[in-house]
């Protein structure tokens, strides 16, 4: 039996992979080392979405690769070349390939290289788990996507929509609540088109979830703007339930409809405007996440000038800004790339305009009083989210999973300041 040291990197996804890679590993007889150097084998669950974090993916390979090594998750299955370039011995198991993973890492610690990139049959709800926080329990509610984006490899990683059924997943949260978790992410690689292969919806299982009788809150995933029309009725509805967190993450990435159709992101950007008012309409206080790229091959100034409208103009809370790179395999990768000091100015604009908004938005909160659910421990401050899931530090005393009185006194960027109030 041997002690495994699991690392993760990327979406919330990729982590909730290694929680089940973990359990597996326990499952299997093996234990978890506490770190790479006392382990006997490695595995490296990866993510490819941008340049920078593939490159960050190939430091970590290359300084673990002395010992056995499996390389797991999106770039193996999305960049196989690479990985084998840098460490020709390690094995490679794919994001869809999670049931083989005690046959991989059998084979690798005997010294014989597996390969495992092919999908698996085998649904991700109910695979046995090593919550990285035992707060939260990270349920991924179907596999794959329905888009073709021009700049993305994650249709090359985890191929077509594939969504696990409702009654699974409900199991599994009633399951991840009575072993002690308060709060419930429900993840995929685009929770928007969930359950169109199956005649379901995200309304639908967001509802579901919801008439769960246990005391526990609910994180929604990122949801692309294309399948909000179809569904944003039902969603609204649902989210009014008091246990939704009254949170969106949308990925616009442009604020140009030209530069959306050479994405092929098969949205406009007047859908998300039309997502922010109405969610905002809807509920007093509400927290909209978008995703932004910068430099796509064909933004010119003009381009550039309408996402820096849209920002202006809806305001959103949280902005995940990327420089665009172009990813092997994608078809963006063979276009003219724009002047790299060009996407970088164009980048630092943005980056101050989404810094001065985000604290605004956070300004707001100053003198709020209400719950907030501690759900998180990092660097030994506990860290926790109110019911707009805006995330709240506090000096006080407080544990892991509790909830708590706080009343507002600062804001940041990237967060808001409170004392606990009786």
């Amino acid at each position: 039996m041997a002690k495994i040291w699991v690392e993760a990197y990327g979406c919330s996804a990729s982590f909730a992979d290694s929680e089940m890679i973990s359990g597996l590993i326990v499952n299997g007889g093996h234990s978890l080392a506490e770190n790479e150097k006392d382990s006997d084998l490695s595995v490296i669950v990866t993510c490819s979405v941008k340049d920078v974090t593939a490159h960050k993916m190939v430091h970590r390979i290359k300084k673990l690769r002395s010992n056995p090594l499996v390389v797991a998750g999106c770039l193996p299955k999305a960049e196989q070349a690479t990985v084998e370039k840098f460490s020709p011995k390690a094995s490679l198991l794919g994001p869809n390939s999670l049931g083989k993973t005690l046959e991989v890492i059998r084979s690798t610690l005997d010294g014989i290289k597996k390969i495992e990139l092919a999908d698996t049959d085998v649904s991700k709800v109910g695979l046995p788990k090593v919550r990285l926080n035992p707060a939260v329990g990270i349920i991924e509610i179907a596999s794959g996507c329905m888009s073709e984006c021009t700049f993305c490899q994650t249709k090359i990683a985890k191929g077509d929509l594939q969504s696990y059924r409702v009654g699974d997943i409900v199991r599994q949260v009633q399951y991840e609540i009575e072993d002690g978790c308060v709060e419930i992410w429900l993840t995929s690689t685009d929770n928007g088109c969930y359950g169109f292969d199956i005649g379901s919806s995200l309304p639908e299982l967001v509802q579901a979830v919801s008439e769960i009788k246990h005391d526990f809150m609910i994180r929604v995933g990122m949801m692309n703007p294309m399948y909000l029309p179809r569904i944003k009725g039902k969603l609204l509805e649902h989210f009014g339930n008091d246990k939704v967190f009254k949170f969106l993450h949308v990925p616009v990435q442009s604020g140009s409809d030209k530069v959306l159709k050479d994405m092929k992101r098969m949205h406009t950007s007047k859908i998300f405007y039309d997502v922010d008012s109405e969610f905002r309409k809807r509920f007093d206080r509400f927290t909209i996440a978008t995703d932004i790229i910068v430099g796509f091959p064909t933004e010119t100034e003009e381009d550039f000038a309408k996402t820096l409208d849209l920002i202006n103009e809806t305001r959103p809370d949280v902005v995940n800004l990327s420089r665009y790179s172009a990813r092997s395999g994608t078809k963006a990768s063979r276009m003219e790339q724009i002047d790299v000091d060009k996407v970088k100015q164009r980048s630092k604009i943005v980056f101050d305009l989404v810094k001065k908004i985000s604290q605004e938005r956070n300004e707001e909160w100053i003198g709020w009083k209400g719950e907030v659910l501690f759900d998180e421990v990092s660097n030994g401050i506990t860290k926790g989210r109110n019911f707009a899931y805006k995330q709240v530090v506090t000096d006080d005393k407080v544990r892991l999973g509790q909830r708590v009185n706080v009343k507002i006194d600062g804001a940041a960027p990237n967060g808001l300041y409170g004392s606990i109030v009786s």
